[in-house]
């Protein structure tokens, strides 16, 4: 079991973007999936991007198996490895809501997505995946997706008055967020 270091935000490598995997169901990409694992459970994240652990590589994990302490409002989400994905939004819906990230500890902020995606990609194994998926799934998708273009989710905010620190937004979480 190791545990990596998250970058971040201010760190230039969460900035850049992420080249495709190319090889699949090597070693080094099981090493680096349990990796994740390990360290995306340790945090109590809802997912984590290969970049986020200062590896350039198309690749996220997201989900779990219960309810994630850091949105225990949240459906579960089936646990993903999701490598070099494409996100085609469905229709032009945006919903709007409160986003953490374990590179931008502490803080919580709204966020536009789109309601509605598919996403589609490759296992660890290279089996295709392709999903719809709306709500919370959909949301958690486009946030891990989102670094491997360099984005962290305040580019994405639209109103700033709706950010700001966990412990004072939602009292009882911020113990969660201290990562």
């Amino acid at each position: 079991m190791t545990i990596r270091e998250i970058l971040k935000m201010g760190d230039p490598r969460l900035l850049r973007i992420a080249p495709l995997v190319t090889k699949f169901d090597t070693d080094v990409l099981h090493v680096l999936i349990t990796d994740m694992l390990d360290t995306m459970r340790a945090a109590n994240g809802a997912g984590l991007a290969a970049p986020q652990i200062g590896v350039d590589a198309q690749l996220v994990i997201f989900g779990t198996d219960t309810v994630n302490p850091r949105y225990p409002d949240a459906p579960v989400v089936p646990r993903t490895v999701l490598i070099n994905p494409v996100i085609t939004a469905l229709d032009a819906e945006i919903e709007n809501g409160w986003e953490g990230c374990l590179s931008v500890p502490g803080m919580r902020g709204v966020v536009p997505r789109h309601a509605r995606i598919r996403y589609t990609g490759f296992d660890q194994y290279g089996d295709p995946i392709d999903r719809t998926v709306d709500g919370f799934h959909a949301r958690v998708v486009q946030h891990e997706c989102d670094h491997l273009i360099g984005k962290l989710y305040p580019m994405r905010m639209t109103d700033f008055t709706q950010f700001g620190f966990t412990e004072v937004l939602f009292p009882g979480l911020d113990a969660l967020d201290d990562d």
